[in-house]
């Protein structure tokens, strides 16, 4: 990552750090609120990939909620797949809570990837999941996966979080199932804490053999990932 970028996403950054505080707020009656966040990570990783080529990546995201369970927001983050394309944005909705007192929460939404640089590259998906305790199960659906077309590709995830102390132990796995056939599984594990009001995160993540067949040993490979952040 060269000297440029590195300052510019420092600045966009900084300045989402100083709006933040401002756009963090709540009506007198609660109903609606809004929150934003930023964070700087070693690596971007999506579903066990590299989205960075290996390289940090600085990431901030702003968000609407209403009471009654519904949401949306906007997530950013530079990238790198090798080409021209360097920033991928996120504009995301749906609606979530719980199944009268059953302790059993509900998610469903769609979410649409947009890269500026490279639009042909952009998809919808849908997603759901549910959750129970400290186990949450989900499910993607995209028809046009990073511009492809007419394909049905579903991505499926098992995780669990656990609180011990201060500290936020997370695992989970996913698993792609591509219309074309070419599947593959990928798996994380890490710890996570607030310290002095930062987010500290430690993640290992990793994938199966098939995942290096489709994108290379290197946007697949294994990755340990830190990432601090800071919420508002």
């Amino acid at each position: 990552m060269n000297l440029k970028k590195i300052s510019t996403l420092c600045f966009a950054a900084s300045t989402l750090v100083a709006a933040s505080s401002v756009m963090a707020w709540e009506s007198a009656d609660g109903a609606f609120s809004t929150s934003a966040s930023v964070a700087l990570s070693s690596e971007y990783v999506w579903r066990g990939i590299t989205q960075t080529d290996s390289e940090p990546a600085i990431s901030g995201s702003f968000d609407v909620a209403h009471s009654s369970g519904a949401y949306a927001g906007v997530w950013a983050s530079n990238v790198d797949f090798g080409d021209n394309t360097s920033i991928e944005i996120d504009y995301y909705a749906g609606f979530g809570g719980e199944f009268g007192e059953s302790g059993v929460s509900y998610d469903i939404g769609g979410l649409y990837y947009n890269y500026p640089d490279q639009s042909d590259l952009d998809f919808f998906e849908f997603y759901g999941s549910v959750g129970y305790s400290f186990v949450t199960a989900g499910v993607s659906y995209s028809q046009d996966l990073f511009g492809t077309e007419a394909q049905d590709d579903l991505y499926y995830t098992l995780g669990a979080a656990y609180d011990v102390g201060m500290i936020s132990l997370a695992a989970g796995i996913g698993y792609y199932d591509f219309d074309s056939g070419d599947d593959y599984t990928n798996y994380h594990i890490g710890a996570s804490t607030e310290l002095a009001g930062f987010g500290l995160d430690l993640t290992y993540t990793d994938t199966d053999d098939n995942a290096d067949d489709l994108y290379g040993s290197n946007a697949a490979d294994s990755a340990l990932i830190f990432t601090i952040s800071k919420s508002m």
